[in-house]
Formats: C-alpha cells, structure tokens, sequence
C-alpha cells in the first residue's frame, strides 16, 4: 500500500477530490492506481485491506475519462464496455464484502460494500432495486457492530425501493427479510425476527426451492432465535434441515467432482449432453465462508452437547467432511470423516452412508499421500474410485 500527498489548493478550478471512505477533502492519493483519493492514511488502510487490494488496477479505466472518439460507433462501444467494467466491479465487490461478513469481519466488510454502491447507483440510477443487496450488506455490517441506527437506516431504504420498485422479485425481498429478521434478533425482538424469517424463507422457496442452499440461510436463522430462546426441539429440527440440505447439495458436488475425474481419466465419458459443472461456477467465495460458518456452528452446538448429540454429530461431521474435500484441505476431510464414519457405524449403522464416507476417507487419505498433499493425477485419482 502506497501513497502520494495531493494538496486541495492545487486542484484545478471546480475539482474536488474527496476521501473514498467518509468523503471528506482528501489529502492522499493511492500510488498503485492514481484514481483514489483519501482524508488520511487511516482510511487508505481500511480501504486497502477491506477492498482496495483486490479492485486497484480494475479502478484504472472505470475512472479514467473516455478519450475522444470521433465515431458513433466508438462510442457507444467504449460506453458499453465501461458499462461491463462497472458491473464486473459491482459483482466482486459484493462478493467481498458478504465473504467479510460471514466470517466476522463486519468493519472490513464496509468499503466493499460502499463501493457496490457507488457502482450500482451509477450503472442503475438511484431508485433502481439493484441498489437493494448493497445497502443490505451494510445494513448487515451495522447490525454486526452493534450499530443498530445506522444499520436500520440503510433496511429503510432498502425497504422504501422494494416497495416502489416493480423490478423488485424474490430473489432480492428473501434477502431483505433475513435482514430484517437479524435486526430484529439484534434487538431481542424474536416475535418479529421470525415473522421475518418466514418471509425470507417463503421468498428464496419461490426463487430457489425448499431444499436450496439459500433457503438454508433461513431455516439457519430462524433456528438461532428458538435457540436463543431455549425452544430446543424446534432449534435442533431446523438445525438438522440445514445439515440436510447442505450435505445433498455438497454430497452431489463431490460425485460431479469424482466424475469428472472419471471422464478426464478416459475410463469413462459423459452421456451425450452432460454439460460439465464448474465447481467455481456454483460455490462463490460468499458461499463458501457461509457453509464454513453455518456448519461449523452446528457441529460446535452438537459436539459440546448442547443440542442432541449422539444421533446427528456424525451427519455434520460427514457434512463437513465433504465441504473440506472440495477445499481441497484433504486434512480436515479426513478428520471429520472418520468422526463421521465411527458415529454412523456405531449409531446410524446405515450401509449406504457407511459406504459413501469410507469412500471419501479413501480418496482424502490418498491424496494427503501425495506431494504437499494436494492430491494425485487425474488418472490416479480416478483408480481410487
């Protein structure tokens, strides 16, 4: 992280140039890009670590005047393809910051978040629903700092544009109501917490499905506040629908997976029109902090037995387990694999779960076998299935 004074004064006339975090008059510039702007160092790092590591060079020609050009047709190309720089900056930046948020790191969280702003209220105009998962992300990063005013009016506004918004679907109200439903948590107010919860959960049902990954998040929650409020047997049945839902979702990645193997191996080959699925392409960097999270909160709850223990640990060890596979941290699989191998032989004694981790334990052990553990070749990996 680099840095260059700028003086306000030498500003040619009508230019100011404002700190990128709280918009005041900045008197530093970041070295690397030379498009970013900042009152103090405090604020450049915040920003570094928080976002600007990640977008520094793709900030270059997002904010670098358009030369001219003297065609129509130059123009309107090089407009478009702003466009798609802004847009690709929208995405990432939102990834980033909801990453940050689902491992804990709420003050990190909020450049990206700005940023996604910013971007959206630039590409989409100031009233358009795209605005929406933006200022939730920083409603959720003040939820998370115990800073409930600022975090409710951010929900106000996200609130006021689904209500005005046409455009508005599903897909962004189920996120509006999960943080509503936080809110609400965060003020003890689990009445109104779970009416909320209901609402995501019916939305991202509509969107995704009953038994989606995103619907997880709020059977997730909603289990929290009966946690909270020690109504036990509700808590564990949704914590287990949650476990459920992620181990069929991660349980078919890891066949696809193992497939895949199979096919680059040539011991066997796709049907005609199997399209192959790019691990990346379904499991953002967002997600994965998100099963991290959730899952790991589960197993915490049920290996210190507070919640029912001896039937369910070896489901979300298994869960876990798969999760660490595709990470590939082959070490953590194994680990978790055989809590879950010794809990289902003991417990659940189902031959087709026993069979299904064994398998997964085989392939975890042989490729932490392997240089650096990482795992063998295509053609090697595919011998042990």
């Amino acid at each position: 992280m680099l840095s260059t004074s700028v003086y306000p004064l030498a500003n040619p006339k009508g230019v100011t140039l404002e700190c990128e975090m709280c918009q005041k008059t900045a008197h530093i510039m970041c070295s690397r890009c030379r498009v970013t702007y900042y009152c103090d160092i405090a604020h450049q790092e915040a920003d570094w670590h928080g976002i600007h590591e990640k977008i520094c060079q793709l900030l270059i020609p997002v904010r670098t005047p358009l030369p001219f050009l003297s065609s129509t047709k130059e123009r309107e190309h090089s407009k478009a393809q702003l466009v798609q720089r802004q847009k690709h900056l929208i995405d990432l930046t939102r990834t980033v910051a909801q990453k940050l948020l689902f491992e804990g790191k709420h003050e990190r969280a909020i450049p990206g978040a700005l940023q996604s702003l910013r971007f959206a209220t630039t590409v989409y105009g100031s009233l358009s629903a795209e605005l929406v998962p933006s200022q939730l992300l920083l409603a959720e990063a003040g939820i998370g700092l115990g800073r409930l005013d600022e975090a409710e009016e951010y929900l106000s506004q996200a609130q006021w544009t689904v209500m005005k918004t046409k455009e508005c679907i599903n897909a962004i109200q189920y996120k509006l109501f999960r943080n509503l439903g936080l809110f609400y948590t965060a003020k003890c107010d689990y009445d109104k917490a779970l009416w909320c919860f209901a609402d995501d959960i019916y939305h991202a049902t509509r969107v995704f499905g009953v038994s989606d990954i995103h619907t997880a998040g709020g059977y997730y929650h909603m289990a929290n506040v009966f946690y909270q409020q020690e109504k036990m047997d509700i808590a564990d049945s949704l914590y287990s629908e949650v476990t459920n839902i992620w181990k069929t979702f991660l349980g078919e990645l890891v066949e696809t997976e193992i497939q895949k193997s199979l096919w680059k191996a040539g011991i066997s080959s796709p049907a005609p029109g199997t399209s192959l699925i790019d691990f990346a392409d379904v499991f953002d960097e967002a997600q994965e902090a998100e099963a991290i999270k959730v899952l790991h909160a589960i197993f915490d709850l049920r290996n210190q037995e507070l919640l029912v223990k001896k039937s369910k640990i070896g489901s979300i060890a298994h869960t876990l387990a798969m999760l660490y596979y595709l990470f590939m941290d082959f070490k953590k699989a194994t680990e978790y694999g055989e809590l879950a191998l010794e809990n289902t032989e003991l417990i659940v004694q189902d031959k087709n779960e026993i069979s299904t981790i064994q398998r997964l334990l085989e392939m975890s052990k042989k490729a932490l076998s392997y240089p650096g553990g990482k795992g063998p070749s295509p053609y090697d990996w595919a011998n042990t299935c």
